[in-house]
């Protein structure tokens, strides 16, 4: 019965979680139950979980293409701005918690299959949905042979020098945000200097926790690359944080106030230190070389962010806290989300749709033979380039009925997951 196989999924997936945390936990489901979205979010585990057993597929899979550097939750809400290294603000895929290395075509359905999803929330109809999946996986791919060629037919990154529409505006709006403006909504100032103001979900720390957090940095501070290593050494304040979001449920998560590059209380830095996760789609690679590559689940997450996005925030780095692997990052004011509310009509979205398709294609190409990192010692786009055109419409029909066929499976899990939480079904909640 498909309702007792979620149970087992999500139990075996964040049972340990849920027992040290319940409340937490219940706040999580209430949010996947509120839409086949925000379920599909918040449910990897099951999506990988099917990809291993009645939705596997070997297609366009060979060893090189099977062992690329992938998002891991690469859906259509996994979108927004950062400023990267070189201080220019980029719209990319953001959220690298769940990256492994894995088949590519994994982050292709499940984005295709996010697609399908929000089209259907959007009342579109089938033949829509199935022209924004194709549009995706062919600017996907046109991307993706551009780079291979080593032209100049490749965009690039989305800046605001190439952005336009929907996108433009989102890297607008995050070039108004200011760090005074995030300073002013998390701190006060007491006693002519900042300190991290209460409220709901933020708990103060004592001696003890506060004395290994301090550790913990300090250890963190020599995973930073010395090019682009920060100078804001001195910690103002300390609050922890427990995460009640879709993906953050029950993770302590510390954030630390640093003293900026002067004395000026403006120039105050926001770092967080949150408690790593073994990612989903870990669960299904049996492939040691990537698993002893990483020394603990914070290292891997620096480490793929670090791979997959170019000139990634120089405050990236990890620790260990407890001996547990812990990211470390900054709070960064230009951090926005692309509001997929704002965003309806079919050209509206095809246009978006395929400027992340261009943006998939940049990531996926990033992190291979031509990057500071050994895991993936080969060209990624020339290998996913190769295997595709054997087959290019047969390539893209296979994730277009993919999309349809898992898109109407997320929303019939929707559904039971909803009827077995209210009817108290999952364990300990």
């Amino acid at each position: 019965m498909r309702a007792d196989f979620i149970i087992d999924v999500l139990t075996r997936e964040f049972g340990q979680l849920m027992a040290q945390d319940p409340a937490a936990f219940r706040r999580k489901f209430r949010k996947m139950a509120a839409s086949p979205f925000a379920f599909y979010r918040g449910s990897a585990s099951l999506f990988y979980a099917d990809l291993s057993g009645d939705f596997r597929d070997g297609s366009f899979l060979d060893e090189r293409t099977s062992r690329v550097w992938i998002h891991g939750d690469l859906h259509a809400e996994n979108f927004g701005t950062y400023m990267n290294s070189d201080g220019h603000l980029v719209f990319n895929v953001n959220d690298f918690d769940e990256a492994y290395v894995g088949p590519f075509s994994w982050d292709l359905k499940r984005f295709a299959a996010s697609v399908a999803l929000l089209g259907y929330s959007k009342a579109l109809s089938d033949e829509h949905i199935s022209a924004l999946v194709t549009g995706f996986a062919e600017s996907y791919l046109t991307e993706l042979r551009a780079i291979a060629q080593g032209g100049d037919d490749a965009i690039g990154s989305i800046t605001l020098a190439n952005a336009d529409g929907v996108l433009r505006r989102v890297l607008q709006q995050a070039r108004l945000s200011t760090r005074v403006d995030l300073l002013d909504s998390q701190t006060t100032i007491d006693d002519f200097d900042r300190r991290f103001s209460m409220g709901d979900g933020i708990y103060e720390v004592g001696e003890e926790a506060a004395a290994k957090v301090r550790k913990a940095f300090g250890r963190y501070l020599g995973t930073l690359p010395e090019s682009t290593r920060p100078v804001s050494l001195h910690i103002k304040d300390i609050k922890l944080r427990k995460g009640v979001g879709i993906g953050s449920a029950g993770l302590p998560s510390y954030n630390l106030l640093l003293e900026g590059h002067t004395e000026a209380l403006e120039n105050d830095v926001i770092i967080y230190m949150k408690q790593a996760q073994v990612p989903a789609v870990a669960r299904w690679i049996d492939d040691e070389r990537v698993k002893s590559y990483f020394r603990h689940q914070g290292h891997r997450t620096a480490e793929s962010q670090r791979a997959l996005q170019a000139h990634a925030d120089p405050w990236l780095g990890f620790t260990e806290l407890d001996g547990v692997g812990q990211l470390v990052a900054e709070v960064s004011p230009y951090a926005a989300d692309l509001d997929w509310s704002d965003v309806n009509e079919p050209e509206d979205l095809s246009g978006v749709i395929a400027d992340l398709g261009r943006a998939v294609a940049r990531m996926h190409s990033v992190a291979d033979d031509e990057s500071s990192h050994d895991l993936v010692d080969f060209s990624t786009e020339e290998a996913i380039v190769a295997v595709v055109d054997k087959d290019e419409a047969g390539f893209v029909r296979h994730l277009v009925e993919f999309a349809h066929r898992y898109g109407d499976q997320a929303r019939e899990d929707h559904q039971d997951f909803v009827d077995v939480f209210r009817n108290g079904r999952l364990p300990g909640l």
